[in-house]
């Protein structure tokens, strides 16, 4: 079970389809992930993405996931979709994020760390999250192509635990792998996207229900 609360988190990112929301829901997820980044296959408008949050119910958080945003584009975003609060998954620092909470009513905001062959040892991720003590969470993700959702997993030797308690792991997971990351890094909670998809950028109902399942039972053991 994981050490540092009774149960591991789930969120669900880059839903775009009302089935899948309400799949998600009924799956008992905490947070769905909505991707405001154009050029991602999962990528959903601001008509699209208020509409997909109505279907949201209490205490679900819905989560807005940005890409080098402006504060405007943030701003306009919160104004047409309630979201509960953001996670910046590109190259913004600890100033930009800032800004950009501020420019979104001050939410809670992630942020990601993209952790690839260049990250040498844990010290690098500690560095990183000190940098980062305003936002809510560190959200871990493996370095690939097009800033996340590239179904890849990088080295979980490298989370130090002091990182764990605040994080939420994401990269490459799946049915298959969710129970063994749980074991070895005891999260705060897990992110999946590619992982729960028959193809890329279109979710699938099975996979989503194994994927959870199995997060439910690695917490039993």
């Amino acid at each position: 079970m994981n050490s540092f609360n009774s149960r591991t988190r789930i969120k669900i990112c880059g839903l775009s389809q009302a089935a899948d929301i309400d799949h998600a829901v009924a799956l008992g997820v905490d947070a769905i992930g909505l991707v405001f980044y154009p050029p991602s296959p999962r990528y959903v408008g601001l008509a699209r993405a208020a509409e997909l949050a109505r279907r949201v119910p209490p205490y679900v958080s819905l989560v807005g996931l940005f890409v080098n945003a402006a504060p405007d584009e943030i701003a306009r975003t919160v104004e047409a979709v309630p979201l509960t609060s953001l996670q910046f998954h590109g190259d913004e620092t600890p100033e930009q994020c800032a800004a950009l909470s501020a420019a979104a009513g001050n939410r809670p905001y992630m942020r990601a760390m993209r952790i690839g062959p260049e990250t040498k040892d844990s010290g690098d991720l500690l560095q990183f999250a000190q940098a980062y003590t305003a936002a809510q969470g560190i959200l871990l993700d493996a370095l690939v192509e097009g800033y996340g959702g590239g179904g890849k997993v990088f080295d979980w030797s490298l989370i130090p635990k002091d990182i764990a308690r605040r994080a939420v792991l994401s990269g490459g997971l799946n049915a298959h792998n969710v129970a063994e990351a749980i074991g070895r890094v005891a999260p705060y909670a897990v992110d999946v996207s590619s992982g729960v998809e028959a193809s890329r950028g279109v979710k699938d109902p099975a996979r989503m229900t194994a994927f959870v399942h199995a997060v439910r039972a690695a917490d039993t053991e």
